[in-house]
């Protein structure tokens, strides 16, 4: 269950750039949906003119997973995929808790995405009496006060944090005791963690803000040239 975050962690540390971790997994999509048209080889070109990117970076990005192309050749579809999937640790299935069983919580147990990025969400926990013991897209929610005891007997390193902000400390302080190594935060609050818990924060909240502000832009462009 460890070797997919220590993976990551390893990446991490032998300088791997968090851009290129951002970018090997639109390759990694892109790969996979040319190998379902039964394409067997693939260029750094090819790859860069698909997503809109500089053909050198690809290719750099690529290098940090130690696979080399042939001239003239490419890359094998199949060998990149597994590449791509061992360097950022896809290749080792991880179970992770989620704290917080709301509409995010819910939506995030039925997302069949994980799977194919080595993740599993194999339980979730919430205060509320009237959200535990249900079965939610075949995940059992308990209530929180079982997480901690749980995490430790198997083993769980990975967290999801999907509760208000208000609560979302003391989630993850309970995540932490019970030994995680990373933690991914959707709730709208920045948390503290010690320095050997690795922690991602997804705050809806300024994706939105920025969002909604480029297409205030973008709709007062077009009335000022008559357009909208």
């Amino acid at each position: 269950m460890e070797n997919s975050i220590a993976q990551v962690a390893r990446n991490i540390v032998k300088g791997a750039p968090e851009p290129t971790l951002r970018r090997l997994p639109l390759y990694y999509r892109l790969l996979k949906q040319l190998r379902e048209t039964g394409r067997t080889g693939v260029s750094c070109t090819l790859i860069g003119a698909e997503l809109r990117l500089d053909a050198t970076q690809v290719r750099k990005d690529i290098e940090m997973t130690g696979t080399v192309g042939r001239p003239k050749v490419g890359y094998d579809v199949n060998e990149l995929i597994c590449a791509i999937e061992k360097f950022l640790g896809w290749d080792n299935l991880t179970e992770a808790f989620l704290v917080g069983a709301g509409s995010l919580g819910e939506a995030l147990m039925g997302y069949p995405g994980f799977s194919e990025c080595g993740l599993s969400i194999v339980a979730a926990f919430d205060v509320d009496p009237n959200k535990c013991h249900r079965v939610i897209h075949g995940k059992h929610v308990r209530h929180i006060s079982k997480m901690t005891g749980l995490m430790r007997r198997m083993r769980i390193r990975f967290g999801i944090i999907t509760v208000p902000a208000s609560e979302a400390q003391q989630a993850a302080d309970l995540l932490i005791e019970g030994g995680v190594l990373a933690i991914w935060n959707f709730a709208p609050a920045k948390i503290q963690a010690p320095e050997r818990v690795i922690v991602t924060n997804e705050d809806l909240y300024c994706s939105l803000a920025v969002l909604s502000q480029k297409m205030t832009r973008k709709l007062a462009e077009s009335r000022s040239k008559g357009v909208a």
